[in-house]
């Protein structure tokens, strides 16, 4: 039988250092369009203990969303052949966003602007986007494991990428959340007893399909048309709470594993304490009060959320050994799983080859 394996990895963390204190001198209001009471300072701390995020990451004024998936792929690409591709697949949202407009901007696709700059000729290298909210990057790997095991694909890269700095409201103390960021998977065709073992995913549209949305900017002075990114954080919190575990769970007896199988839970940075309440409900769903030390490795604090780039940048970050002990050996049972707008969430596991 094929498997799915992923064979190379990459990233692009921007350089540019965002800490708390940037946003000391912000005019924040509520939705309502009235100016919150608290102060700076207050927003600030407050928004540190519930997400957890001390800084996050933000692309220089020169680059696009195009630009850094380009050199996510350029890393997980490095002395492989280019031309063997038979998809690229880019997981994105907002598309190439530029720094003087917040314009989304979508074609051509940014897999086909990420095909242009790899210089890749072949003709049938197919280039699409998947906009998927958050859960992106998972659910193009979702969908070149499809195109793999069908046997019509061999070799796909799949990448998740956004621009959040640019289509955050700066008025809004949630834009204190969003990020920059891009992460690159290889996925190949393998007879190993390896790769992906099942996935699963769910989109809730009846009630929760406006939780997150775009709409104007919060300050109703400001004289502009752009649309920024709004979301209704607590319904989200209580949606992903109970609905993610559930996910993961009906995941797990798909693939024929328990709880006790799983040696890793890779999961989108969206919140920390929100990550830590989903995965302590989804030990409590098989019995247990106890999550294990160390099973689900944390990068938010420093990246901040960058939609759908924070999984592909998280497996990056362990297999090159840059996130603190954490590490991967083979027959390493990982769960991948995320949640975002839509509402959507996927979830996927993967045995290490």
């Amino acid at each position: 039988m094929t498997n799915s394996i992923i064979t190379a990895t990459g990233s692009y963390l921007p350089p540019r250092i965002v800490p708390n204190e940037f946003f000391l001198n912000n005019e924040s209001y509520g939705a309502d369009g009235i100016r919150l009471g608290r102060s700076n300072p207050e927003i600030i701390k407050k928004l540190h203990e519930i997400t957890g995020i001390r800084e996050r990451r933000y692309v220089t004024d020169g680059l696009s969303t195009s630009d850094i998936s380009f050199l996510a792929a350029e890393q997980a690409l490095e002395g492989l052949d280019r031309e063997s591709l038979d998809y690229i697949i880019v997981a994105q949202n907002f598309g190439d966003v530029r720094a003087d407009n917040n314009r989304t901007d979508m074609v051509p696709t940014i897999a086909a602007r990420v095909k242009h700059k790899l210089k890749i000729r072949n003709p049938y290298t197919v280039a699409f986007d998947i906009p998927f909210g958050c859960p992106g990057w998972l659910q193009a790997m979702i969908t070149a494991d499809y195109l793999i095991k069908s046997g019509d694909a061999k070799r796909i890269l799949v990448i998740g990428a956004e621009l959040l700095s640019r289509v955050s409201d700066p008025h809004d103390v949630d834009s204190m959340i969003y990020s920059d960021g891009a992460g690159a998977t290889l996925l190949e065709a393998s007879n190993r007893d390896a790769g992906i073992l099942s996935h699963v995913t769910r989109s809730d549209t009846h009630d929760e399909v406006y939780l997150l949305w775009l709409g104007k900017s919060y300050n109703r002075d400001r004289n502009d048309n752009n649309l920024y990114i709004k979301m209704q954080g607590h319904d989200i919190y209580k949606y992903a709470v109970r609905t993610v575990p559930e996910v993961v769970r009906k995941n797990l007896a798909k693939a024929g594993l328990g709880i006790e199988d799983v040696k890793k839970i890779l999961i989108h940075q969206a919140n920390e304490k929100m990550d830590e309440a989903i995965v302590k409900r989804l030990f409590k769903l098989y019995g247990q009060a106890d999550v294990p030390a160390g099973i689900m490795p944390m990068m938010i604090s420093w990246t901040g959320n960058s939609s759908v780039a924070t999984l592909p940048t998280l497996l990056d970050l362990i297999q090159r050994g840059k996130l603190d002990d954490h590490r991967l050996v083979s027959g390493d049972i990982v769960v991948f799983a995320s949640v975002g707008a839509g509402m959507n969430i996927n979830s996927m596991v993967y045995r290490m080859p």
